[in-house]
């Protein structure tokens, strides 16, 4: 647990800086403003996406979601 912790911790962070140097070389007209606001929607969107995937994993896999330790 405490590795994806550190993982994710490290990843999503990574994501908006890595999402604010792609677009200054994708959008040089776009302000500063214009680059963190897209970024963070963009891995606002990863993050509920992921999310997403493991409660449908978690639904899918468990026949009884709420007493199943499986």
């Amino acid at each position: 647990m405490w590795r994806t912790l550190a993982l994710a911790s490290a990843f999503f962070p990574g994501l908006f800086i890595l999402c604010i140097r792609l677009l200054r070389w994708a959008a040089p007209g776009w302000s500063l403003k214009d680059r963190i606001l897209l970024s963070g929607r963009l891995v606002s969107t990863v993050q509920a996406t992921m999310a997403t995937v493991s409660g449908i994993t978690v639904v899918l896999s468990c026949k009884n979601v709420v007493y199943d330790s499986s």
